[in-house]
């Protein structure tokens, strides 16, 4: 529950903190006091998104801190899902710079608006007059049913089954609209494809090709150069090959004679091999070496076929070229195959909705047995906030098209005056009168989910003082599962409260500021007094408060 708020800057207000208590509690005010501002700090604080305008002084920056007891209410796992430290007394600060930019933080921990807003969904909800309109929403319709339902466990499998349903319907679209583009092109791909197989270029053949070809076009001056070395080496009177043999037997004359003339001998003798080796290599490469056009020929051709496919496949290797043949590969593979891919998906998505349709079925199950208790319970709370007559037929009816929670359709009807027609939500009821069924709702919601904090902001506006009596029963009611603060201008629910506090203006250094305070005894009787006649507090309005404060 909401421990306490302190706001600092803030429209007209300079500085205040006011502490909050369990049950119900009220706030009262002249109109212009300054309680729309008091909400809007909680609203910065909760995650609503702030401007320069909201700054008193713009030289300062404007802090809003929230303290909530939320030991009851199972958010450990928000918090670890979150990455935030977990606190049983959590602080929640928004920070308002000069420069407009906005932080927030919870526990000292700097977290996004976004994170802030799912965690104040969980913490308080702030319910205004404009706020009744939510009951003419079939989102709401369905939140309201599936909190008596109990639906929530399976909603949130549904909703992970949808995005994987619509990801897939996604990926078959995709597929479906690419073999389309892929028919028209077929042809050509197949072209392509078969050119690209039937040359079948491996990956060092460019180096090799542009080898062969340089060899087989310097044919005679390779064979000259081959004959000019053999003929060095292997000259009777002065090859090298002869000398060396010379040297040879010259140094085995005398490698007896010393370690070091020994490996000499042996390093000669090891060149004399060596030299041989290479002799018989430059033979043997004079001898198979010759001119042959049409070789030359045969490579150029595959050469030319090489840079004619990079060029009409705008690549410069052949590791590239390999890249467009498996590209083209699937693209041909898309085509030949399209009925096998197309089946595999669809039966991916049948298997998906199938589950998909389990879990409808039984959340349509649930809520068509959840909407007898709802009817019975609003009816019987709204005869109790003097509206008797009202009438409530809601109809679910299970549908084909998945929708975000479920497949369900919902008509929700309102009769309010007795053997008055059903009509829709929207058009039956007035102001008051939806302002007292929202609070019924509120009331049976109060029972389900597990909120801290319930904000009323003049949900009594329009209604009599027997109504409004009727509609202080239900808060205290609700206060007693959960933290109910009311926003009031009347006395009779004024004075229901378990503390009670006002918010006033005051002029401070030549500027009106706004604050609050919660007010004794003695105050509280004479604020419920100037509430019930004025600011002139006759003896018959502080008599009538006394009276209502023993209630």
């Amino acid at each position: 529950m909401l421990l306490s708020l302190a706001i600092k800057n803030f429209a007209l207000i300079d500085s205040l903190k006011v502490n909050f208590s369990n049950g119900l509690s009220i706030i009262t005010g002249e109109t212009g006091a300054g309680k729309s501002i008091l909400l809007g700090g909680l609203a910065l604080v909760l995650g609503k998104r702030a401007d320069l305008s909201s700054l008193k002084n713009k030289d300062k920056k404007c802090i809003v801190e929230a303290e909530f007891s939320i030991e009851n209410y199972k958010l450990e796992s928000f918090f670890k899902d979150h990455d935030l430290d977990y606190e049983p007394i959590t602080i929640v600060r928004r920070e308002i710079l000069p420069n407009g930019k906005s932080r927030a933080f919870i526990n000292d921990t700097p977290l996004l608006l976004n994170t802030l807003n799912k965690l104040s969904e969980r913490l308080i909800d702030v319910h205004s007059q404009h706020q009744t309109l939510q009951l003419s929403e079939s989102k709401y319709q369905f939140e309201l049913i599936d909190s008596l339902a109990g639906n929530h466990k399976f909603l949130a499998s549904y909703k992970r089954g949808l995005q994987i349903f619509k990801k897939l319907k996604s990926e078959l679209d995709k597929i479906l609209y690419e073999q389309e583009l892929a028919k028209k092109e077929y042809d050509y791909n197949l072209f392509l494809f078969e050119e690209l197989e039937k040359t079948n270029f491996q990956e060092n053949e460019q180096a090799e090709l542009e080898n062969k070809i340089d060899q087989l076009s310097n044919v005679e001056q390779i064979k000259e150069s081959l004959s000019e070395s053999l003929s060095i080496l292997q000259d009777e009177n002065q090859g090298l090959l002869d000398t060396l043999s010379v040297v040879n037997q010259s140094m085995l004359k005398i490698s007896d004679f010393s370690k070091n003339y020994e490996n000499l001998y042996q390093r000669i003798a090891s060149v004399k091999i060596e030299l041989d080796d290479v002799a018989k290599e430059i033979e043997n490469e004079n001898e198979q070496i010759e001119s042959n056009p049409f070789e030359l020929e045969k490579y150029n051709d595959r050469l030319q076929i090489l840079f004619d496919l990079y060029k009409k496949h705008n690549v410069d290797s052949i590791a590239d070229l390999n890249i467009v043949f498996e590209k083209i590969s699937l693209k041909v593979q898309s085509v030949q195959n399209a009925n096998e891919i197309v089946d595999t998906k669809k039966q991916e998505i049948e298997k998906v909705s199938k589950q998909l349709d389990e879990l409808t079925l039984k959340i349509h199950a649930k809520r068509s047995k959840a909407i007898p208790q709802l009817v019975s319970q609003l009816e019987k709370k709204l005869a109790n906030l003097k509206m008797p007559s009202v009438k409530f037929k809601i109809d679910v009816s299970y549908g084909d098209t998945y929708f975000t929670n479920g497949k369900d359709e919902l008509n929700f009807l309102i009769s309010t005056n007795k053997g008055a027609d059903f009509i829709s939500i929207k058009k039956g009821p007035s102001g008051g009168e939806m302002s007292r069924i929202m609070l019924a709702v509120k009331a049976i919601l109060s029972k389900y989910i597990e909120l801290p904090t319930i904000i009323f902001d003049e949900i009594d506006t329009g209604v009599s003082g027997e109504v409004s009596n009727k509609i202080a029963d239900v808060m205290i009611d609700m206060s007693k599962n959960m933290q109910v603060v009311a926003i009031t201008h009347l006395p009779q629910i004024a004075s229901k409260g378990n503390q009670h506090y006002k918010v006033f203006k005051k002029e401070i250094n030549k500027q009106i500021e706004t604050n609050i305070k919660k007010l004794t005894d003695k105050e509280r009787l004479t604020e419920i007094a100037e509430m019930l006649g004025g600011k002139n507090i006759s003896t018959s309005a502080l008599a009538h408060a006394k009276e209502l404060l023993k209630q």
